[in-house]
């Protein structure tokens, strides 16, 4: 299946690795998100070619899908994380992440978050304000400690992607203003409870075109010449992530391909001897998981056929929030003739819908997969309507583990009180 290597046809039934997805729904009930295992290495070693001999560290960015099975498949691996809260950190030592390896990105870090970082002694934080210098030296000084830093970047840079997930423009709220870095790094040299030690960029997600990364690049490494000019050396370049994903007839460039462009820019500029960091999440989840959910109605309208199914924006939250296009394919194929339908769940929004004008020929309790759910579903899942977060398999060949058991409405009522 295009852009799903592991997601594949047998005698007409959809497998994911060697697992029938039609066996794993029977037994744990839909929605069920199921990922493969293989897919996740494959996506990190496109990325480990790009920077073979390199001085490199690729680190998860872990918001695009921190759920435990996953993370452990990359601690295994070897890659450090990128994490945006002191839950993400909790999460990530939880599998046996080593703290140095670990950087800590967002724009609003907490005192508490700050000194359970430095506690845990992770590698770098990637400060996004000078307010967070000041606030950071400070929360180092009184735990005795010195945060080693890098400043992040807001270069000004179109990635030319979806609005919401654009964060390197000068109206984004992410990132030091690319005419105030010099100046933000000579204050940040002042202060007695951080050590510089790299500098950040981060320009969005879902990004499909070189262009944005040679553009930011560039501006980036045009920084890294003045704050050095200033007397500032810099051990590490950080150059996030946001490579797009095939989610409907995209075709971004290979990991691989891509940092062989970028990183003759890098020598080129002189600057093939330092670290290199990036911060890969989407690229390495996003097309390893799909959504099992089952067809509960199909409902004829005047104007719309409505395909109702028990998965809803709470389990996939992209179509509500970015208009976002998933692939949608019956797991076992009817051979009748196909209608279109809205494809919708059952919350009461009218923004709760999967998939618009889809050709699919089901009946009530058909099962469909939604493709390209690795990412940004289950990390943004929530009780809306107060529904359970869905259960989730981790595929390896032709086994299949359960890494999370389905949310229970217990579950939800525990924390509360009357």
């Amino acid at each position: 299946m295009p852009g799903h290597p592991h997601v594949a046809r047998r005698d007409g039934n959809l497998y994911v690795e060697g697992v029938s997805l039609d066996a794993l729904a029977r037994e744990h009930g839909t929605p069920l998100f199921v990922y493969s295992r293989q897919w996740m290495l494959d996506a990190l070693a496109a990325y480990q070619r790009g920077f073979a001999g390199r001085n490199a560290l690729i680190c998860y960015a872990m918001k695009a899908n921190s759920s435990l099975g996953v993370l452990r498949v990359f601690a295994e691996a070897g890659c450090g994380f990128d994490i945006v809260s002191g839950g993400e950190l909790s999460r990530a030592l939880a599998v046996g992440a080593d703290p140095a390896r670990i950087i800590f990105s967002g724009v609003g870090k907490t005192p508490a978050e700050m000194k359970q970082a430095l506690a845990a002694g992770i590698g770098c934080f990637n400060v996004e304000s000078e307010a967070e210098l000041d606030v950071l030296n400070e929360v180092a000084l009184a735990a005795g400690q010195r945060a080693r830093i890098s400043i992040r970047i807001n270069p000004n840079v179109d990635p030319k992607t979806h609005p919401y997930i654009s964060t390197g423009l000068k109206g984004n709220k992410f990132g030091v203003a690319h005419d105030r870095a010099v100046a933000a790094y000579k204050h940040a040299a002042r202060l007695p409870g951080l050590e510089v030690v790299g500098i950040d960029c981060h320009i969005g997600s879902q990004i499909t075109d070189a262009g944005p990364y040679l553009d930011a690049m560039d501006k980036v490494l045009d920084l890294v010449e003045a704050i050095e000019a200033a007397g500032i050396r810099l051990h590490h370049i950080d150059f996030g992530g946001g490579l797009g994903i095939d989610y409907n007839g995209d075709k971004p460039p290979a990991a691989d391909a891509l940092w062989k462009q970028l990183l003759a820019r890098v020598d080129a500029r002189g600057f093939g001897d330092r670290q290199l960091m990036i911060e890969p999440g989407r690229s390495m989840v996003g097309n390893a998981g799909v959504c099992v959910t089952e067809v509960i109605h199909t409902k004829p309208g005047e104007d719309k056929n409505f395909c109702i199914i028990d998965a809803a924006m709470n389990d996939l939250p992209r179509p509500a929030m970015y208009q976002a296009f998933h692939a949608i394919v019956p797991v076992s194929e009817r051979a009748t003739d196909a209608t279109i339908y809205d494809v919708v769940g059952p919350v009461c929004e009218s923004g709760d819908w999967i998939g618009r004008d889809r050709a699919l020929a089901v009946e009530a309790g058909d099962l469909l997969a939604v493709l390209s759910a690795g990412a940004y579903c289950m990390s943004m899942a929530s009780n809306y309507n107060t529904r359970g977060r869905a259960a989730e398999m981790l595929v390896s060949g032709d086994s299949a583990r359960l890494i999370r058991r389905r949310e229970t409405v217990q579950d939800q009522l525990l924390s509360e009180q009357v």
